[in-house]
Parts: structure tokens; sequence; C-alpha cells
């Protein structure tokens, strides 16, 4: 028995060394992309417009054109239900409201005739974001590198607009709204290609089919993470620190294979750590309850608001001197209108001057989550372990925390501004904070409100990391040569 026992060890030991050399001959080269590709998204996000360069680039409201009324409007945008977003600002020199619904659907009305607005020209998008720029051409686009993700799907085709400048600006101008959807530099597009694409594998014609993309990283990163965590087998059972190999060594190996075993005894934790977050992040399984929150709980914390009785006239005393758009949002059954600007957003109630409280938002939340009851609610100065900026994504503070009492154990963290519902936190997404977030991105207590620590922890694991795959490639690949050429 004790001798079938060995013989079923060493056999088990042979064919775990077999499965790690041939994943790392399989999945060396990305190992090694994924660890330098993650290392430039650390300074280049993947390109997006941001909310403060959108209202950038917004005129200010010419509210001597503004002659139709925001039910009106509803009324012509032909939208089903309360909007799940509805907002009053410029589309060049023309005001316009815009209005989206709970599927997608978008619809432009012009605040000077009431009428709604038809898909836009070429011609027509040259002079909303490029009049006077002579070196600007315009290119209709379904989807490309950067418009690829489904959240697009609704604002296609695109009109990309390249201004032509010294920063390789692209500008994507929705077909559908007339609105910039998306702004681009030339920087931004290279850096990209070696960093987020590299590192996310989203390539167009794989990206656009999001469950075959879906699908592909799940076996890639699942692969990759068993063939770590082999070689982190390997490294501890290899390794001798009291009855060492001959001469002292705590390694059996020499050369090349000696120095992959020792870094990966000091960054495969590491390695193995990053690896398999990165398989989590693709939701295996759907383990893990998305940060937005549901269409039906929005609905709910929306509330069935009355008409929306508010004549022209009325409209610029919501606003202030730097608003670039008024937003009419429904919390609570309620209609606010939400001035947004330079200096952040400001709500007050349609048919009471008064502006949003804690207790109003806490009511409207409450309704939305009705099969559990509110346990707390908490204003958050600063950021904790919860609530915290990732790199160059700050989030807004103060913040509201409402825990509930439901089955799921719901977070919500809400904009007292503007009464938005920032993020959803059931259980399954704080398991998910430590082990994505904590452990993939380093986002950490200490750490995330302290980039240059954050950074320089990232780079020696990565650096770690690099050397362990960068020995085991040329390895792999040396061996393999040898294989090709018998």
């Amino acid at each position: 028995m004790v001798r079938l026992s060995r013989r079923r060890g060493k056999a088990g030991r042979r064919w775990l060394l077999l499965f790690h050399r041939w994943a790392g001959i399989a999945a060396g080269l990305l190992f090694v992309l994924w660890i330098l590709s993650g290392l430039v998204m650390l300074y280049v996000p993947f390109p997006a417009l941001t909310e403060p360069e959108r209202l950038a680039r917004l005129a200010p409201i010419a509210w001597d054109q503004v002659t139709v009324a925001p039910g009106d409007a509803l009324r012509s945008g032909g939208l089903a239900g309360v909007p799940a977003a509805f907002a009053l600002e410029m589309r060049g020199d023309e005001p316009v409201y815009r209005m989206e619904a709970d599927d997608g659907a978008r619809a432009t009305v012009s605040a000077r005739t009431g009428t709604r607005l038809g898909p836009l020209t070429p011609a027509e998008a040259l002079h909303l974001v490029a009049a006077g720029v002579p070196e600007a051409r315009v290119q209709t686009v379904a989807r490309d590198q950067w418009t690829v993700t489904a959240r697009y799907d609704p604002l296609r085709p695109f009109l990309k607009v390249a201004l032509g400048d010294a920063a390789g600006t692209e500008l994507y101008v929705s077909e559908v709204t007339g609105a910039i959807a998306l702004d681009t530099t030339r920087s931004e597009r290279a850096w990209n290609w070696i960093g987020a694409v590299t590192h996310w594998i989203y390539l167009t014609p794989l990206r656009a089919r999001s469950a075959l993309w879906r699908t592909v990283l799940l076996w890639l990163s699942g692969f990759a993470a068993l063939g770590v965590l082999s070689g982190v087998a390997i490294g501890l059972w290899r390794l001798r620190v009291r009855r060492r190999y001959g001469g002292g060594a705590v390694t059996p190996y020499r050369g090349l294979a000696r120095w992959h075993h020792l870094l990966g005894l000091a960054g495969g934790l590491g390695l193995s750590t990053f690896i398999v977050s990165g398989w989590i992040s693709m939701n295996p399984n759907r383990w893990f309850a998305s940060p937005s929150p549901p269409e039906a709980m929005r609905a709910a914390y929306a509330g069935s608001p009355p008409a929306l009785d508010l004549a022209p006239r009325d409209l610029r005393a919501f606003a202030a001197p730097t608003t670039r758009a008024l937003r009419f949002a429904a919390i609570g059954g309620q209609w606010w209108v939400i001035a947004e600007g330079t200096d952040g957003p400001r709500a007050v109630r349609v048919d009471d001057p008064i502006a949003l409280d804690a207790g109003t938002i806490a009511a409207a939340a409450t309704r939305g989550l009705a099969d559990g009851p509110l346990r707390s609610m908490r204003r958050l100065t600063a950021y904790d372990a919860y609530w915290y900026p990732h790199g160059t994504d700050p989030r807004p503070l103060p913040v509201l925390r409402l825990r509930f009492g439901d089955g799921a154990a719901t977070w919500l963290h809400i904009d007292p501004r503007d009464g938005t519902i920032l993020q959803r936190l059931d259980r399954s997404g704080r398991i998910n904070r430590w082990l994505f977030d904590a452990a993939h991105r380093l986002d950490l207590p200490g750490l995330t409100d302290n980039r240059p620590l954050h950074d320089a922890a990232q780079w020696v694991l990565n650096l770690l990391a690099a050397g362990i795959a960068g020995t085991g490639l040329v390895a792999g690949w040396r061996r393999l040569r040898r294989i090709l050429a018998a």
C-alpha cells in the first residue's frame, strides 16, 4: 500500500511538472503582456468622456430661445414612463431637451420649436463641434475600437470628427442624439493599444460579441491561473531550507531555471493573486451582483411623479451663472430640477423651493428596497474601505451610505447633492471588493489615498511577476526549439 501510494505521488508530481511546463509555454506570452499592459493602465485609462469634460464643451443655455415646457417636450419625445434621464442643454446654438428611457431609447426635442429632432448629418456634426476648424474631417462609424462596448449601442452610429489639431483629437458625435459621446486623443489611443486593449484582449471583432469575449477571457484566465498555481506548488515542493541541496543551495536548478525558481518564490504569491483575481473579475457563474442598481430599484426610487408642470419662463430661476445643463429627476415621487455646472450639481424641488435633503433620499431609497428596512444612514466625508477613489477615477465626497436589512444586505452610496445612486453593494459585491479590487488593483486601506505608495507597490509586484513570466517564457521557448529541432 505504501509503495502504491509512493508511485501515485511520484506520478502526480511528474504530471504537475508537465502541466506547469506546457501551461507556461502556452500562456507565457499572455503573462508578460498582461503584466506590462497593467502597468500602462495605472496611468492611462480607457478613453471615456467624463462629466466635467462634457459640461465644459457645452455653451451656456440660451434662455431667451427656450419656449417649450419640459412636460411638452416629454410628450413630443414619445418615450413611455418616467425617463431614466431628462435634461435641458445646448446642441450647438440651439437649446434642446435630451431624454433617455429605461430601455436605453433616446430622443432629442428642440426647446425652441418642440419638434423631435431627427438623425444628425455629417455637415451638421462638423458645424456643431468643429465650426471654424477648416482642418476638421468627419466619417460615419458604426463601431470601432473605442466604441466597441454595448453601452454605446443606443447611440450608434457615430459621426467621428477629427479636429486635425496637434493632439490628434477625435470626437464621436451620436447620429441619434447629436451629443458628443466620446473624445480621444492620439496619445490616449496609442497608449491604450499597449494598455487596456492588450490587457482586456479588447480586439473589436471579439469584444463586439460580448458573450464570446467573456467566455474566451474566462477560459484563458482560468487556464493561466492553474498554470501559475501549479508553479507555486512546484516552487514550494522543490525548496529546501533545512536539508539543502549540494553547495548549500535552496534550489536544485541552475542557470535560467534557478532564477525562475527564486523569482517564483519571491513573487509567486503576488502573480497568483493577480491572475486568479483577474479570472474573478470576469464574474464566473455570475457570483457577484452588479454595482449598478437594477432597473426595478431605479423605478421604485423614482416613484410615480405627477405631470411635470413648469413653464419655460420658470426654468432660468433654477440655474446659476455656471450652469450648463438642467436635469429633471424623479426622486420619491417628486420632480426635482438639478443645475449642472462647474461647481457641481444642485437640486431643488419643482413644486416647492426646497433643497434635496438626506431624509427625502432615505425615504425614496427605502421604497426602492421594500423587502428590507433601512438599518442605518451615514454621511461620509472621507474615503473608507468601501468608498474610495481608484487611480484616475475620483469619487465624490460627501456621500450618503444607506444600509438595508434585506436578504442581500444591500448598501447604497448616494450623492446627497442630486440624489444619484452612485453604487449598489450587496453582500456579494463587498466580497468581490476584496477578491478583485484589493487583490488585482491593490485598492487597500492606506494605499488608495496614497498614490505614490500605491504605484510603488504595483511596480514592485509587477516587476517580480514580469521576471517570473519572462524567465519562464525564455525557458519554454528554448525547450520548444529543442523539441522542434529533434
